[in-house]
């Protein structure tokens, strides 16, 4: 059958992981796609809680086998460190394979993504210092190192000395750090590719085999359509795309291939680092949801700035994304409020605008025109039937598929596995 994406629907952080976890226990093979260890996955389990970076979260399921896309970057340290923490709770990792194609992040790419933050000083993007930027800068550069590269020691060699020599220029007559030992490099990264060598093939023909014998293929998407480098708030955005129109590159499938787009959405919005977020609260509602969510990174710990859902970004999102059905996650951190309210349109300059601005400094200048709409002040945790929600939580997610002009196919009311409605089966 078709491929099934799962795509973020804001600007990262709306639950893809347990949307995923959940959907990846009816799935064959689950690939993610893009982005690098500057995502993350937060998954609570039969086995634990666990913050997930690289690792698709179908890891957990022991029929599915996962695979990390052409289209994302890879830190190996990084990715050995989660494989042996699956490893040590008895999480069988066999089943994960790593793209030949897929770039690496080199420790210049991180030194670099530091230095760079620090030279722009006020100006600086807020990005998470991973190196995830500088890896794709050098992938579209043409002087990027590939997983593949790991396990050829003379070729590893032979293709960074130049990258390297030129990468310590800039490192040392720019930003005036110390440069970084061609040997030593070459020695850990060498090391990397002899532990990962296992998991080190060709991904793409996996993926077409699995479509081919007609079995479920779920695309696991990272961060959230607002970051997507040319659809979103930029320069307030991510290096990769990722969208639903990524996931065929950034695993080597084509877009016939995918026949349903769940776009994921909070009931509320969330932003982690710098840019512009409309609906943002700065007031004490803003701090009650923060803390009722617990919302703070998974990568890097930073309280997520909070705000009302955007039905403006969630429906360009839908159109974007071509998304067949939504799903609405962490409903029941709303439980307690009186009123919740939805951002309908903005105004900005007197005229009101019913679509997302591509110009920044207008975007800032947007103010959110907002529907009010009834609490239900009850705990949600305990209902798996959407006919047994209280009217007032039907009508808020009634509306929110209304103004996003897409249906409802899953709600989360808790954070674990159970605590899920399913109101249409996608896979």
């Amino acid at each position: 059958m078709p491929a099934i994406a799962v795509i973020g629907g804001q600007w990262g952080d709306e639950g893809k992981g347990k949307i995923v976890d959940l959907l990846a226990e009816k799935a064959d093979v689950v690939a993610r796609f893009s982005g690098g260890n500057n995502a993350g996955h937060t998954i609570v389990n039969d086995w634990g809680e666990f913050a997930m970076h690289l690792i698709p979260s179908g890891i957990f399921h022991p029929r599915a086998t996962c695979v990390i896309g052409n289209g994302m970057v890879v830190d190996p340290a990084v990715l050995l460190k989660e494989m042996e923490a699956l490893t040590k709770k008895g999480v069988d990792i066999s089943r994960l394979y790593i793209s030949d194609r897929a770039h690496v992040i080199m420790p210049y790419h991180i030194l670099l993504d530091s230095l760079e933050e620090e030279a722009r000083g006020s100006a600086a993007i807020g990005t998470t210092r991973k190196g995830v930027g500088p890896a794709f800068v050098d992938k579209t550069a043409r002087m990027g190192i590939r997983m593949g590269d790991l396990v050829d020691e003379d070729r590893l060699v032979e293709k960074l000395l130049p990258i390297l020599e030129l990468k310590n220029q800039v490192i040392t007559k720019i930003y005036e750090a110390q440069p970084l030992d061609l040997e030593e490099v070459c020695h850990r990264y060498t090391y990397y590719g002899k532990l990962l060598a296992p998991h080190i093939t060709e991904t793409s023909t996996i993926v077409h085999e699995a479509l081919r014998q007609g079995q479920k293929v779920l695309l696991e998407g990272a961060q959230g359509t607002m970051l997507d480098p040319d659809a979103g708030t930029y320069p307030y955005v991510t290096s990769s795309s990722p969208t639903a129109g990524n996931a065929c590159l950034g695993l080597g499938i084509g877009p016939t291939q995918i026949k349903e787009v769940v776009c994921v959405f909070k009931a509320y919005t969330t932003r982690v680092g710098l840019g512009p977020l409309p609906t943002e609260l700065l007031d004490d509602m803003g701090e009650r949801i923060r803390e009722l969510g617990h919302e703070y990174g998974t990568t890097t710990g930073r309280a997520r700035r909070c705000g009302w859902f955007d039905a403006v970004v969630g429906r360009f999102a839908v159109r974007l994304n071509g998304c067949t059905g939504v799903a609405i996650t962490r409903l029941d951190i709303l439980d307690s409020l009186p009123t919740i309210k939805i951002c309908t349109a903005y105004q900005v300059d007197g005229t009101v605008r019913d679509y997302v601005p591509s110009d920044i400094q207008e975007l800032e200048k947007c103010q959110p025109i907002y529907e009010e709409m009834p609490g239900w002040q009850t705990s949600l945790r305990g209902v798996r039937r959407y006919e047994d929600l209280p009217a007032e939580a039907k009508a808020y997610l009634a509306r929110l598929s209304d103004l996003i002009e897409c249906p409802i196919a899953i709600v989360s009311v808790g954070s674990g596995r159970e605590e899920t409605i399913v109101c249409r089966q996608v896979i």
